[in-house]
């Protein structure tokens, strides 16, 4: 339905633009916050560069990947080798405190109004902020949860305490061959509860979320809600953008928000409702 052309902002509008985006969530009735790697990476939470060589340089000499997410497809030799990765990646995303206040920020901004988060983001962070888990919808699954690989059941387990001891106990790129997960049902090896392909478990949790994300747009149905998009990217736009767009259309009481270095953009059937700033997120909520 919307038309191929976009409309953008540039950079040197910035600071106003940030005037504008406090204006639009002061007189909001709700924010409907939808975040995307983009505002992991303002935060701090890089896959490459510095922070990967400091913690994976041994994996990156042998195999030649210069990145987290590269490694994350790897064919590892051994379960052991591939654990001893996985632990690592799942240690420093998760687990370790790298967070640099934009999420603080974020949640300084919106915590005394009617919330909500759709995010794909994976790495547990609105919830370590202190924002509601119960106004928290992570679709893409959580580096904080194993599942089985198979799967044979719809469940999925916490792993801080083993992925700790992985990390604690490894040697020359590998894990003891007891530390290896297994499903304590078919005894087949345990995943991460990430969304990969069709063996991705949406455990009761997950649909749980998914009913407080639904009810949350039906209570503030033709409202003044501020559709908040935050480093959201082109590969699922299905997930937040695209559906952010088609709700914002369709409310003439809604305003669409967009926020992502050299991304921000809209379609011009709701440009009269919306601002776009291209720009470093942390940079803009501390403009604000």
């Amino acid at each position: 339905m919307f038309l191929k052309k976009k409309i953008t902002t540039s950079t040197k509008d910035c600071s106003d633009k940030s005037g504008k985006l406090a204006e639009v969530l002061q007189d909001a009735d709700a924010v409907m916050i939808g975040a995307g790697a983009g505002l992991s990476t303002s935060a701090g939470f890089t896959y490459s560069g510095k922070r990967f060589e400091e913690y994976f340089s041994d994996f990156s000499e042998k195999y030649g990947f210069t990145d987290m997410y590269s490694g994350g497809f790897y064919p590892f030799e051994s379960l052991e080798e591939y654990w001893a990765y996985w632990s690592r990646y799942i240690f420093i995303n998760r687990y370790m405190d790298c967070e640099n206040g934009t999420y603080k920020k974020l949640l300084e901004l919106v915590k005394d109004k009617d919330y909500f988060v759709l995010t794909t983001n994976v790495d547990h962070q609105f919830q370590k902020t202190g924002f509601d888990r119960h106004r928290l919808f992570y679709t893409q699954g959580d580096y904080g949860l194993f599942q089985c690989s198979e799967p044979c059941h719809q469940s999925t387990y916490d792993n801080e305490e083993i992925i700790r001891e992985m990390v604690a106990r490894q040697k020359n790129m590998k894990i003891p061959i007891e530390l290896i997960p297994y499903c304590p049902l078919c005894k087949k090896p345990m995943t991460m509860n990430l969304r990969a392909d069709d063996t991705f478990v949406q455990d009761e949790g997950w649909y749980r979320a998914k009913e407080r994300y639904e009810e949350f747009l039906a209570r503030h149905k033709g409202l003044k809600i501020v559709f908040l998009e935050l480093g959201v990217g082109m590969n699922t736009p299905g997930i937040i953008k695209y559906p952010f767009w088609q709700m914002a259309y369709s409310n003439p009481s809604a305003y669409y928000v967009s926020i992502n270095y050299g991304e921000a953009f809209a379609p011009t059937e709701i440009s009269r409702r919306s601002l776009c700033i291209q720009g470093d997120i942390k940079e803009v909520l501390e403009a604000v």
